[in-house]
């Protein structure tokens, strides 16, 4: 009674405008417009110096794509006959032979479309013709009872709000305009009889030693006959769970003694279960983890903690938000999601947030997340915008929230569904809702509580969050900025132009976003630019930094901070060692205040193409300094200077379960390298401890530094901890002139760089030799003590590596 047979829509696609069939090009799921332009030399690349404004015609034009598929006179015996779509980006009307089957405008939802009259024996064909989504969004924001502003700073597309794409395709600050149309999932045509498996999810229930699942399973057709579905789980007898006529959902129980539980990563191992479901010759597969989750937002003495218990030990989150791996969702593949998010857990992070401008990722993005270890804090896709609340609006939002929420549940790694991205705060970004702040209070009320609806209409085992930054339910106060409650997002540094010190005013119980801008590496710089390009303010260096300050921004506070580099590559090189100093300086002391703060989620992890932006991994995966520090700065035990100027303490932090054996030293050096003082490091830092293991106050700021290193260990676990303080700005000590030796070696797994130096060098960067990073980086490097780097990745393409230092950046 399931389905009798599919087809399965990924291959042979035809693709041209519409009105012109003279050019028909050939392509495969996904199938991304643009992309298909540019494989067929019909576009120029978009990513390629100012190329932006040249390809903006291809989403004002209707694109065709179609395909042929044979239909037997036995499939048509079947009642049913249901095209089954999703990632259709954005706007389409979707035929089959010539005859309408349905028009579509929400890239989130799934939809069922019932084409069995306008199938014929033989062959078929299917036609998906794409609209343009600017014009959607024009008559949508026409046709509303009042005016609604969008992200005008951002898009470039007017009235985004109204269309239900990804709302960051029409640019951002960090963001190229390239709105895609396309199909990134391979529809699907069932022929059958009853009930389709929609989806499967998995509520888990723990005590000691012990778990029971339930197991709901939703499904969409017909409903009036009897059918058993077969629920296979790992470690449990088959479950058999009927449904009877007239039911569309199911559940079943499934025990699991001792399960094999699932940690965060640095917390512990990832063991997934594997649940299969069987509905005749239906297959639904999923690998999940098992584990309890839920949030602590009790009061304490500062107003109420923020803080994910996983298996009931508290999780210091420490992670970075995420967007569009891809400006072209074609390249958004499974092989680009493990080496981002392989990039995110070797940088020890264990949560990602999925930013509420992008879109709902595909289900490898949530599986890679389980492999790894690594949370997910999921916004809806609302972000920066206020949005409608007319009937029309959300009778759409609620089939796309319920599917999507249905869709990702029974994934272990989600921890939190979250309503928004600064949506309530954009009621003051805008003339029209300031001066009329009650009615558009009301309208966001009037959304969100569909949202919150929808979400635990399908999913009561996690918390909903309003909005972020938000202080919880019904409070909507200056979460921005509160260190008493709820989740912060602090933008004072990097939007208000204050100093890096800043960051040691703010107490912040979960702060979701902060960043700071840097340049790609010169080696992604020249794939997009011609040498006349190398300047930041060239026009094309200008095309791609979407940030109307930003190069202001950095270069004022080069001239806080550092003396000015000499150059273009050593003005790259600068804004990336800016940067990692000011999340260095976030993180590193927000962790020092735990329990009080429980999560830094840093702004941002990745690019969706090659830009100036707050990004720790540029266009392509490569690591900036900053990735490199925050593999350091998130380390499950590490040691931290902590303070600016002439005083400063040295701190341990332990964020694991058990107690940290640590060992070692810490010294205070002149700028030649002449040892001044030394002290050694021998003590216990207790399970989910911050210690102050030294005060040191230098009289002679600008002539000495301090260097900490030790050993730690925990278990079966060790860490190599090292921190460097500098007592005055960087642009007053008189650093001497180190001569950084580098000689390259080969082992028969990689490349590897031996360095030393005549002198202390400081913030020691290796460039890229491809596709890949380097096991250190953006070091100290004293005299007398070699560092060798392996190379990890991809083989090298060139063995000759760029070396950089920070008085090289001002010496010519």
């Amino acid at each position: 009674m399931g389905a009798h047979r599919h087809i399965t829509f990924d291959q042979s696609w035809s693709i041209y405008e519409a009105g012109r069939t003279d050019q028909i090009f050939s392509a495969h799921v996904p199938v991304d417009i643009h992309q298909v332009l540019m494989d067929h030399d019909q576009l120029p690349d978009p990513f390629y110096r100012d190329n932006e404004a040249s390809v903006q015609w291809v989403h004002q034009r209707n694109w065709v794509i179609e395909t042929n598929f044979d239909v037997t006179e036995r499939d048509l015996q079947n009642r049913c006959a249901t095209l089954r779509l999703e990632f259709i980006d954005t706007h389409a009307t979707v035929a089959i032979n010539g005859q309408t089957v349905g028009e579509i405008a929400n890239f989130f939802r799934r939809f069922h479309l019932d084409v069995h009259k306008a199938l014929k024996v033989g062959s078929n064909r299917l036609t998906i013709t794409f609209h343009d989504n600017a014009e959607l969004g024009r008559k949508r924001a026409e046709a509303l009872p009042f005016p609604v502003p969008y992200s005008e700073t951002n898009n470039q597309i007017p009235f985004m709000n109204t269309v239900r794409k990804t709302q960051c395709d029409a640019g951002w600050d960090w963001g190229i305009c390239l709105m895609s149309m396309g199909v990134y999932a391979s529809p699907v045509l069932y022929f059958h009889q009853g009930r389709l498996i929609d989806s499967i999810r998995v509520t888990q229930k723990h005590g000691p030693d012990h778990v029971r699942l339930t197991i709901t399973v939703d499904t969409w057709g017909p409903d009036d006959s009897e059918e058993v579905m077969e629920i296979c789980l790992t470690d449990a007898p088959p479950e058999l769970m009927t449904f009877s006529p007239g039911q569309h959902q199911g559940t079943a129980e499934v025990d699991i003694d001792n399960p094999r539980l699932w940690w965060p990563s640095g917390y512990g191992e990832q063991p997934l279960y594997t649940l299969e479901a069987y509905l005749h010759d239906q297959h639904w597969c999923r690998h999940i983890g098992l584990r309890s989750l839920h949030w602590d937002l009790s009061p304490d003495d500062a107003g109420s903690r923020m803080c994910v218990v996983v298996n009931d030990v508290e999780i210091f989150a420490k992670g970075a938000n995420w967007i569009p791996a891809d400006a072209f969702p074609a390249r958004q593949t499974p092989a680009r999601y493990r080496q981002l998010l392989e990039s995110a857990a070797a940088a020890n992070m264990n949560m990602i947030r999925v930013w509420g401008g992008g879109f709902y990722e595909h289900d490898t993005f949530y599986q890679t997340c389980e492999e790894l270890g690594l949370l997910v804090w999921q916004d809806l896709m609302f972000s920066c915008s206020l949005y409608p609340s007319t009937t029309d609006f959300i009778n759409d939002i609620r089939p796309e929230i319920d599917w999507q929420i249905r869709r990702l549940q029974s994934y272990g790694c989600i921890a939190l569904w979250c309503g928004d991205n600064e949506v309530i705060g954009a009621i003051n970004w805008y003339e029209t809702s300031r001066n009329n702040r009650e009615k558009y209070l009301v309208n966001y009320d009037r959304l969100s509580r569909v949202l919150e609806e929808s979400v635990l209409g399908a999913d009561t085992s996690r918390l909903f969050w309003p909005s972020s930054p938000c202080n919880g339910e019904l409070d909507f106060g200056d979460a921005w900025h509160d260190d008493n409650k709820g989740d912060m997002h602090y933008w004072d540094v990097w939007h208000s132009g204050k100093s890096f010190s800043a960051y040691y005013d703010i107490k912040p119980r979960f702060c979701s976003e902060f960043g700071y801008q840097s340049f790609p590496s010169l080696e992604l710089v020249k794939q997009f630019t011609l040498p006349e390009d190398h300047n930041v303010t060239s026009p094309v260096m200008e095309v791609h930094q979407k940030n109307p300050a930003g190069n202001s921004i950095i270069t004022e506070m080069f001239t806080r901070y550092f003396r000015f580099p000499t150059g273009f590559e050593q003005f790259l090189y600068l804004s990336q060692v800016q940067q990692a100093v000011a999340m260095k300086t976030a993180i590193e002391y927000w962790r020092t205040l735990r329990p009080h703060c429980m999560g830094t989620l840093y702004w941002q992890l990745n690019d969706n193409w090659p830009v100036a932006s707050w990004s720790s991994l540029e266009y392509g995966g490569g690591w900036k300094q900053m990735h490199y520090h925050a593999r350091r700065f998130y380390q499950p035990v590490q040691i931290f200077w902590i303070g600016q100027g002439r005083h400063q303490k040295l701190t341990a932090v332990n964020d694991l379960t058990e107690p940290a054996r640590l060992k070692g030293t810490w010294s205070v050096f002149d700028l030649a390298g002449k040892s001044l003082k030394q002290q050694t490091l021998e003590l216990t830092i207790p399970a989910g401890a911050s210690l102050v293991l030294a005060n040191y106050e230098s009289d002679q700021p600008a002539s000495e530094f301090a260097w900490a290193t030790a050993f730690a260990s925990v278990g079966t676990q060790s860490f190599d901890c090292e921190a460097t303080a500098y007592f005055d700005l960087w642009k007053r000590l008189n650093l001497p002139s180190a001569q950084v030796q580098l000689e390259i070696g080969q082992d028969k797994q990689t490349v590897h760089v031996d360095l030393t130096t005549d002198k202390p060098a400081h913030f020691v960067t290796l460039g890229t030799l491809g596709n890949g990073h380097w096991s250190d980086n953006s070091v100290t490097l004293l005299p007398g003590v070699a560092r060798r780097f392996y190379w990890q990745g991809e083989q090298p393409i060139s063995t000759n590596p760029s070396l950089n230092h920070l008085v090289q950046s001002y010496q010519s």
